[in-house]
This record gives C-alpha cells, sequence and structure tokens, in this order.
C-alpha cells in the first residue's frame, strides 16, 4: 500500500525523490519505494525525514513505533509540571515567545496577565515584523460557554467583562500585518501558548480560576503525539472562529 502521507507532505514541501535521497543517504528508488510500496525506512531514516518535512514521525509512518517507544516520546515531550500557573517564572512568558521564529499561537478566554504587559505587544509587533506569525484566539464575550465560566468561577459577569477589556487593550495591534485575532465559542478545556515547538498549557480546573490552575511546559519531539494533540485542538478551534474585526 502506498504511504499517500509521506507523498503528500513532500509534495507540500517541495521536496523531490531526488532531493530527499540526497537528504537521508540513500538511492532515489529506496525513496520510491517507500511512497509507491509504503516500506518503512529505519528509524533514524524515519526521524531526518520527519525532521525535514515538519511532520510527525507517527503520523507519517502510523504503525512505525511500538507502544513503549510512543510513551518514551511522550515523556520526552514534559519538560516541567507547575503546580500553579502563577508559579511559572514571569520571564519565562516572554523568553518563550521571544525564541520564536515560525509561529505564536495563543488560544485563551482572556489571558488579561499577558494583554496587560507592554513588553508582550512590542514583542509581538517585533516578531510579526521578522516574519512570524501570530494568531490569538480569545473567548467570545456574548458566548454562554463565557457566560458558563463566569459562572464555575462565581464572578458572574466578570469573565465576559476581562475578555472586553482585553480586545480594547489589543485594538492598537488589529492592523499589524502578521498579527491576526479571531473569537472563538468552544469550551476551553485548556489554555494554550505556543511558540513554534515549545507549548505552556494551562490547564482548566472546574472551579478554579487560571492562574490557580496547573500549567505543562513542553517541547516537540519528532515521533511523540502529546505536543501534537494539542496542535490539533488548537488549529480546530481557530478554523472554527470568526474575525475580531469589527466587534471590538
Amino acid at each position: 500500500m502506498a504511504n499517500e502521507r509521506l507523498r503528500s507532505a513532500m509534495l507540500s514541501n517541495g521536496v523531490t525523490v531526488e532531493a530527499m535521497a540526497e537528504h537521508v543517504g540513500v538511492d532515489p528508488k529506496t525513496v520510491e519505494r517507500w511512497i509507491t510500496q509504503g516500506r518503512a525506512p529505519y528509524r533514524k531514516h524515519r526521524l531526518t525525514i520527519s525532521a525535514h518535512l515538519r511532520e510527525d514521525e507517527a503520523y507519517l509512518w502510523p504503525d512505525g513505533l511500538p507502544d513503549g517507544q510512543r510513551k518514551d516520546a511522550a515523556d520526552a515531550e514534559v519538560l516541567k509540571v507547575y503546580p500553579h500557573r502563577c508559579y511559572v517564572p514571569a520571564d519565562l512568558w516572554l523568553q518563550l515567545f521571544g525564541r520564536a521564529e515560525r509561529e505564536i499561537g495563543i488560544l485563551v478566554h482572556a489571558g488579561v496577565f499577558l494583554a496587560e504587559n507592554p513588553r508582550w505587544t512590542q514583542l509581538l509587533r517585533l516578531k510579526a515584523a521578522s516574519g512570524v506569525r501570530a494568531r490569538i484566539l480569545l473567548g467570545d464575550p456574548q458566548s454562554p460557554e463565557i457566560q458558563r465560566r463566569g459562572e464555575e468561577e462565581e464572578i458572574g459577569e466578570g469573565v465576559a467583562y476581562k475578555v472586553r477589556e482585553v480586545m480594547k487593550l489589543y485594538r492598537p495591534l488589529y492592523s499589524v500585518p502578521g498579527i491576526e485575532f479571531r473569537l472563538h465559542r468552544s469550551t476551553l478545556h485548556n489554555s494554550l501558548y505556543r511558540s513554534d515547538d515549545e507549548w505552556l498549557i494551562n490547564t482548566q480546573v472546574y472551579g478554579v480560576s487560571a492562574p490557580m490552575a496547573p500549567v505543562l511546559h513542553l517541547r516537540k519531539v519528532t515521533g511523540a503525539e502529546l505536543v501534537s494533540t494539542y496542535q490539533q485542538s488548537f488549529e480546530k478551534v481557530w478554523s472554527e472562529a470568526v474575525s475580531i474585526e469589527g466587534q471590538a
């Protein structure tokens, strides 16, 4: 059976069979067999190909990793666990986004602690100017999901109020090329903060405000699926969200 995922990934990245063969150090006919006959390369070659195509090894070869190896890879993605968001070093947030070279992604209800920091908005401008794509998802203050969150935290309209204030703080950035804002109506299970392949995951706990909930510091490892799970979640919310333009 042909490996259509590998074929598609190579086409999307403009990588020919000959170029891949040269990059991996094998004969072009070997690469052809990987594609047309679905043969699995050696692990070292799979890792080289995955990194070159910026795809998960598990995506390109779903049966390529035994369960034990998948678990080890997932464990390797966890850099640190903080029992509460307020325990995350204050400088880590800006250091994380300062390392971004391709992508910054934020999925929150409001994320007041970031929006109120003038260094954060300045960093967004600098990163966008350097070609980094920044995507920020805020909760729709008129949505039932935001209303429900306010009830869960026993602050009524407090969450909606926070979102509206954050929308005002971000208003000077709405017209900046490379920075995109959307409003979502998803049930937020986790707040996500992405800088390329490095993530901070602020878990959501019923009845507990975000600063008091745990945070996972993750970095993607080739062949692992933990970070990929959160990335898929972000992309799904983004695809269903609406532009913030004209609503702020």
